[in-house]
């Protein structure tokens, strides 16, 4: 039997974790009722786990369980809370602001957005992948109506300042949206503090199933108005409509659960490992870190190489490890990531990158495997130039 390389792309899915699982199973047999209906038991059931995950997700961001939509992953809540908000506040004002960093699920909407007619102002990044507040504040307009700034970066795990931003935004009465995919249960989240009126969460990045995410929609200071992108039924206060699924609804609460009660501990162990992992790889000639090196996820090392070929790079990598060289969403695109070039690196440098994912189960014994089979087939590569 071949023995399964160590994985280490934690940033594109992650195991459910054993216990998210167990939580899940009675909602696909015994608890398998409609939690729209909610004339007998089964129906009572299905919307009393609905409800609980619900104060488990608000919980978490310090919200309130009428604030949090369901959906099925972060991108349909980033299509939501974006072409939500443009379609409800079109007549104030037809002016974007993103990040040149974002996911392509918010990139790709504001692109669509431009398509229609609707101005998007894509802000640069600094060297680190910091966003420039400065170039931010003279973005503003009187016409614009949105800033969507992601919380954690899904491929250098970059932390943006989300309380400056949310403050500048609300100062000018501009709604401020981030996509916390990447950052729910693994950084302290609080929407309160943080000024934030829509936050886009999904579950498979925290140990959860795939297939479902959520919206966070401010109701209070400001109520955020969103036209709805999916039609039928009128479930999630008319903003989401279809039949809510439950068994996933539960692991995502119970993901975020474990997450939250684990989190100090954890952040503590993956910032060793992923230490542990620089040190033995910044030792080799020509490796260059991308992204803050402390303002960053815990379990997020990203690296590019000088002088290498990015596809023989991650194929001498691959015997050993499950690694990327970017967003999981984009892997079959041959151009360099949209990201790395973001930072300023020529392309070569953009290609030879490997994006290393730490999660929950990996040991410091893989590490430690993975840091000598990185050395030895990038050490290789180079002494073929």
């Amino acid at each position: 039997m071949s023995i399964r390389p160590i994985y280490l792309d934690c940033h594109a899915t992650t195991a459910v974790d054993e216990r998210v699982l167990a939580a899940m199973l009675p909602y696909f047999t015994e608890k398998f009722g409609n939690p729209a209906s909610i004339s007998h038991i089964y129906g009572w059931e299905a919307e009393a786990a609905v409800r609980q995950t619900r104060e488990i997700l608000a919980a978490a961001i310090n919200a309130t369980p009428e604030e949090i939509v369901f959906t099925s992953g972060a991108t349909e809540a980033n299509n939501l809370a974006i072409k939500g908000v443009a379609e409800a506040y079109f007549k104030k004002g037809q002016h974007i602001i993103t990040v040149a960093t974002e996911h392509s699920a918010v990139i790709d909407p504001c692109n669509y957005l431009k398509s229609l007619g609707f101005e998007i102002t894509i802000l640069p990044v600094q060297k680190d992948g910091l966003i420039d507040l400065t170039e931010l504040k003279k973005a503003f307009r009187p016409e614009t109506i949105l800033v969507s700034v992601m919380a954690a970066n899904n491929e250098i795990g970059v932390l943006q300042p989300l309380a400056e931003i949310g403050e500048m935004c609300h100062e000018h009465q501009i709604l401020f949206h981030t996509d916390a995919a990447q950052a729910i249960g693994k950084i302290p989240l609080d929407v309160q503090a943080m000024k934030i009126d829509l936050m886009s969460l999904t579950a498979h990045k925290v140990y959860g199933p795939k297939g479902i995410g959520a919206l966070y929609v401010r109701r209070r200071d400001p109520r955020v108005q969103l036209a709805p992108q999916q039609h039928g039924g009128g479930h999630e206060r008319g903003m989401r409509s279809g039949t809510l699924y439950t068994p996933q609804i539960v692991g995502f609460g119970k993901a975020v659960e474990i997450a939250l009660a684990e989190q100090e501990t954890e952040t503590q162990r993956l910032t060793q490992l992923r230490q542990r992992l620089w040190e033995q790889l910044s030792q080799v000639e020509g490796i260059h870190l991308n992204g803050h090196p402390q303002q960053r996820l815990a379990g997020n090392l990203n690296i590019s190489v000088e002088g290498v070929d990015g596809a023989a790079l991650l194929l001498g990598l691959q015997p050993v490890m499950a690694i990327s060289s970017g967003s999981a969403c984009s892997s079959t695109n041959t151009a360099p990531s949209h990201v790395l070039t973001a930072l300023g690196h020529p392309q070569q440098l953009a290609y030879a990158s490997i994006r290393f994912g730490i999660g929950r189960f990996n040991t410091q014994e893989e590490i430690d495997i993975v840091a000598k089979h990185a050395i030895a087939t990038i050490q290789s590569l180079q002494n073929k130039r």
